[in-house]
């Protein structure tokens, strides 16, 4: 490993999480040990190794870059990602998400370069630096990832799940999960055979605990748009565009107010083209704010007289995202002065009229969203809104079809903002809207929002300094948001 990670991961510091196995560090760093060649997540159960037998990695990337072997007892690369991606949004954390979205995959390095606005050469050393390895390295790290996750958990045939897991040939992922793993894919299934491809497939996703798996739930049922998403006690479902296709995902959510172990969402896809699993599951991680590190989020506010109290009252809340940027840009603009049920009624109006059929549909999902360069070429005049709003979507759209503004979080959010905020009728409150849950952004506030205002006279605090207010609860500002909606849920967007 190179001096600068050396210098960035205390050795101190990691290795005092080792010896407590704090769950909370798994995902962030990767203890690999010299005597064994393995590396391990911080909270494995396996002895402690000495602290002069053992180095500290970034990524897993990084330490199979060195040489060593993923754990089978911790199973270290099946962790929920690391919350500093979007903490602190370098590039280095906006390529990790796009990496993990299959970008490398389906454009190559160039691709990725460009999408986060660096040369490839550059990038590779922001990469290396960062991260302590470059963008071919990390996206074979997360191709292992999810071809062992399939060999475990689905009774998918190995030719079907190396292409699923984005390898170009059989022999290239046996090869990897022999390097990676120490062991051959038919060790990792345990004999067990395998069945052809279905397109449907059904994967554990891990999230930190204490995890408010009920709230995330409610808000995302009452915002469910007819035919696109559903929800029921303790699921969600709904239609997803991918690269190769369109597919769906129903998922289970579990409520675990207290911090304990990893929990597990279940998630079932049915899918047109199987190479989209990798882009799946990342856009399904997303909207359930998997990455988040929900214990240093309640830290934080912890002797706050406002945000305090709801924190100990609803333990783990995450903050929504979703599955596309565009479909939030959009939602945004429909939500603008209107009620939640009247957005929600609008968006459902449009997705029947202009949103592509699903060939098969299930459980209640019948369409997908409208994309933006179908909306882009309609006349305001036909949309059923008022004309300034329905001139604002239309320009909306038009930027996003284009290009002109990405919403997949390659690009620098400040930029995406001022870029937003340039097209007419897209307000502040609309920007930070989409930064909040397209881009997932830790750290913003909508002091006008008329939820956050009756929030903070319910509680007995001046909504003329909301803005002032959530100066002290940086970084950490969008969680705030939502645990102030939550004291009155349907009020918001």
């Amino acid at each position: 490993m190179s001096p600068t990670l050396q210098t960035r991961l205390d050795a101190e510091s990691c290795y005092r999480a080792v010896k407590s196995r704090d769950r909370r560090f798994d995902g962030v760093f990767y203890t690999a040990v010299r005597t064994t060649g393995i590396y391990c997540r911080p909270s494995c159960p396996a002895r402690t190794p000495g602290f002069h037998n053992v180095t500290f990695h970034p990524s897993a990337a990084s330490a199979q870059a060195a040489g060593y072997r993923a754990c089978k007892r911790c199973l270290p690369d099946a962790t929920p990602g690391s919350p500093d991606w979007d903490v602190a949004a370098t590039a280095a954390g906006r390529a990790m998400r796009l990496i993990a979205d299959g970008v490398v995959d389906r454009e190559g390095v160039e691709g990725l370069a460009g999408r986060v606005g660096y040369t490839s050469r550059h990038l590779g050393r922001i990469l290396t630096s960062e991260l302590g390895a470059g963008p071919l390295a990390l996206a074979r790290a997360r191709r292992a990832q999810t071809a062992r996750i399939l060999i475990e958990t689905t009774d998918l045939t190995y030719a079907d799940i190396a292409f699923a897991a984005g390898f170009s040939s059989v022999r290239q992922f046996n090869e990897t999960v022999r390097e990676v793993y120490a062991s051959s894919p038919t060790d990792l299934r345990g004999r067990r055979g395998g069945r052809p491809a279905t397109g449907t497939v059904v994967m554990r996703l891990a999230v930190r605990t204490p995890y408010a798996g009920r709230q995330l739930l409610d808000f995302l049922a009452l915002r469910a748009v007819p035919g696109v998403e559903a929800a029921g006690e303790g699921w969600y479902a709904r239609t997803l565009a991918l690269p190769h296709g369109s597919g769906t995902v129903r998922l289970d959510i579990p409520d675990e107010p207290r911090p304990q172990q990893t929990a597990f969402v279940t998630a079932a896809f049915r899918l047109e083209d199987l190479r989209d699993i990798s882009a799946a599951t990342e856009r399904v991680r997303r909207l359930l704010d998997a990455d988040c590190d929900p214990v240093a989020v309640g830290d934080a506010f912890a002797g706050d007289p406002v945000i305090g109290p709801l924190v100990r009252q609803w333990p783990g809340l995450r903050v929504p995202g979703h599955v596309d940027g565009h479909e939030v840009a959009v939602r945004a603009v429909l939500g603008q002065q209107v009620s939640v049920a009247g957005a929600r009624t609008v968006a459902g109006r449009l997705a029947a009229r202009y949103g592509r059929p699903l060939a098969q549909p299930v459980d209640g999902l019948t369409h997908l969203f409208p994309d933006a360069a179908t909306l882009a070429a309609l006349d305001p005049e036909d949309l059923p809104m008022p004309r300034s709003r329905g001139r604002a979507l239309i320009a909306l759209c038009a930027a996003l079809a284009s290009g002109a503004i990405a919403l997949d979080r390659g690009p620098d959010r400040d930029d995406v903002r001022r870029a937003l905020l340039e097209l007419p009728g897209i307000g502040p409150w609309t920007a930070d809207y989409i930064a909040l849950r397209a881009l997932g952004h830790p750290d913003v506030f909508l002091p006008s929002d008329l939820g956050i205002r009756d929030a903070l006279v319910r509680l007995g605090r001046d909504p003329a300094a909301a803005a002032r207010l959530a100066d002290a609860w940086r970084p950490w500002r969008s969680y705030a948001q939502l645990y102030l909606w939550q004291t009155h849920p349907t009020k918001e967007p």
